[in-house]
């Protein structure tokens, strides 16, 4: 495995990562393993990216909070509902169409979009997350299994095309709408811990598209 392929893996593991958070509550044991040495040394390292560090620290911040409450896990649940699940008027809801298609509806083109980006490179949706192919956790998903799809490519002009297509994605499905779903959540959600993700997200997508540039 040369360089390139290794830092895709990680790459993949980040927006994994990202993608678990923003799919669901965190269940009591793996709110748990966040306060473990192996988390906190993943944590700790991607601070250690400038441009990341900033982000980092205000989520490890508000973990560290979320540990001191007394019923964490209840606590954080009921602040995912707030934050994602409620209207638009009162939260942060996660679709691509709620913030590029002027109907203001679910299921918009934004959601045929990233349906297509599925077919086209043959990435299932996960059966078991009935959702619209437009929330961010698909969208992270499937840029996950492209980052991996793309250290499979046999020649250089395939890994090339590959690489771009993740550019084209970020750019297209992803920074198009994803700083203003920040902005939203950050009003929303009051006690800060899901508004750090968000927060999070954009700035590694926004630090990924100068990797992927060449910048």
């Amino acid at each position: 495995m040369n360089e390139l392929t290794a830092f895709n893996e990680q790459r993949a593991e980040i927006y994994w990562w990202l993608s678990s958070l923003l799919s669901a509550e965190l269940t009591t044991e793996q709110l748990e393993q966040y306060g473990s040495f192996e988390v906190r040394t993943f944590l700790s390292n991607l601070a250690e990216t400038p441009e990341l560090s900033d982000s980092v620290n205000a989520l490890i911040e508000k973990l560290n909070a979320v540990q001191g409450r007394e019923d964490a896990q209840l606590e954080l649940s009921a602040d995912f509902c707030d934050a994602f699940l409620g209207s638009d008027k009162s939260s942060a809801l996660p679709y691509a169409s709620m913030y590029l298609d002027k109907s203001g509806r679910l299921n918009a083109k934004p959601a045929q979009d990233m349906r297509e980006w599925l077919t086209k490179y043959n990435i299932a949706q996960k059966a078991e997350f009935n959702e619209p192919a437009d929330h961010i956790a698909i969208e992270l998903d499937f840029l996950g299994n492209l980052i991996v799809m793309t250290n499979q490519q046999a020649s250089e002009d395939e890994f090339e095309a590959y690489m771009n297509a993740q550019l084209t994605f970020i750019n297209e499905q992803l920074l198009s709408w994803t700083p203003r779903f920040n902005e939203i959540c950050i009003e929303r959600d009051k006690f800060g811990f899901y508004a750090a993700v968000t927060g999070l997200l954009v700035t590694f997508l926004k630090l990924d598209v100068k990797f992927l540039a060449g910048e």
